[in-house]
């Protein structure tokens, strides 16, 4: 309804301006939402994250109420809902985020439950498309993916969907489970992705009108590409201090992204399709981050497991040099309260298999943001077979 509000209710000349604002909620919220949830769960308990959002609703409330103009109720258009549509896209939404979620901890389809959400999601998803195209007032006018800034444009919002929940699903996951950070620490590094979008996206409406929207998501994407591929040499000691330049990088290419790149898809639309296309807009979007987050899940698992072979193959206790850790490891335990020899030497091959684990899992991570990069360069190139919107459509950009 947002997204609505800001192509109805606001003159074009505004709605960049509207859109920058709608930008920090999409792209602002994500980054700093583990800052301050990480605050709360460190001090007062994980429970005190879900009252995040009490005084902030409050308060929206209370301004929607008293400035939204009054519209007598329509109860009537209940009838002609597309209710076989709301009930099918649920259904095999849901499924499909079930599957999303659940498979890399289930093996995918090694396991029977996900195989029946799959097919679930695969029948419901089919009939919801079908029943899209042929019924005369759908749920989602899907139609309307048939225009061509729309179309390109929402497959660039796919991929910036995957890159943008996916990299907020990858740093706190290393920082938590290769550098041991606590959610406080991780929340403070997470931070400065968030923190330079308020300087910058109120200033991406002063950019769309000067240059082509065109360019500024271009620049953006590739800018959020880089801060990806600068974290793809990581080693054990990559951790909070690291991650300072990228997040900069990766804060100034969000911020230059989402306005441009909905202006870009909806400037085109009709006002009479401008809900529509904005639910299609987000929900794609929304769908994209899912994917992303269990791809990027399944390619950390599966790229550790690789790499701990490779590395797995060095360590061999016909080589010198592993037989010269072992005993170092070994004499260590026994000066820290191992007596038994026996025990020692085995807590040593444990703590060897451990490190050899850890360091696979950082080259695991290190694969991911090589993922994330190419992914965002796809969006980048999406975005440059768009056309240029009329002067209108950017609040006279152009």
């Amino acid at each position: 309804m947002a997204f609505t509000l800001v192509f109805t209710k606001l003159p074009k000349a505004q709605q960049p301006i509207g859109l920058a604002m709608f930008a920090l909620a999409v792209t602002f919220a994500p980054a700093i939402g583990p800052t301050i949830g990480g605050y709360l769960t460190e001090n007062y308990g994980w429970q005190t994250i879900f009252f995040v959002n009490v005084v902030p609703t409050a308060v929206m409330v209370i301004l929607l109420y008293a400035t939204l103009e009054r519209q007598p109720m329509q109860l009537g258009l209940l009838r002609e809902g597309d209710w076989f549509g709301i009930a099918t896209m649920a259904i095999g939404l849901a499924a499909l985020q079930s599957v999303l979620e659940e498979g890399n901890k289930d093996d995918w389809f090694g396991s029977p439950f996900i195989v029946r959400l799959a097919v679930i999601a695969a029948v419901s998803l089919t009939l919801f498309v079908y029943n899209e195209l042929v019924v005369e007032k759908p749920l989602l006018r899907l139609r309307l993916l048939t225009q061509w800034n729309f179309g390109i444009g929402t497959i660039a919002a796919v991929f910036l969907g995957f890159a943008l929940f996916g990299s907020v699903y990858l740093l706190p996951a290393y920082l938590g489970q290769v550098q041991r950070y606590n959610a406080e620490q991780i929340g403070n590094v997470l931070a400065w992705t968030g923190l330079p979008q308020l300087i910058l996206i109120p200033l991406v409406p002063k950019l769309m009108q000067r240059f082509d929207a065109r360019y500024i998501a271009i620049t953006g994407l590739l800018l959020f590409a880089a801060s990806s591929f600068m974290n793809i040499e990581m080693s054990l000691d990559y951790s909070g201090d690291q991650f300072f330049v990228p997040n900069i990088v990766r804060a100034v290419g969000q911020a230059l992204t989402l306005a441009p790149l909905t202006a870009l898809s909806l400037g085109s639309v009709a006002p009479q399709d401008a809900a529509a296309a904005s639910g299609i807009s987000n929900m794609m979007r929304n769908l994209g981050g899912a994917i992303g987050t269990a791809v990027l899940a399944t390619i950390v698992t599966k790229r550790e497991q690789f790499h701990s072979n490779i590395i797995g193959q060095s360590v061999d206790l016909g080589r010198e040099e592993v037989r010269q850790r072992i005993a170092q490891l070994t004499d260590y335990f026994m000066a820290h309260g191992v007596t038994d020899p026996t025990g020692a030497r085995q807590q040593a091959i444990i703590a060897l298999g451990n490190t050899v684990k850890r360091q696979a899992l950082v080259l695991g991570f290190s694969d991911t943001f090589v993922v994330i990069g190419v992914v965002l360069i796809l969006a980048a190139i999406a975005i440059f077979l768009t056309r240029k919107v009329k002067a209108a459509a950017a609040g006279g950009a152009h």
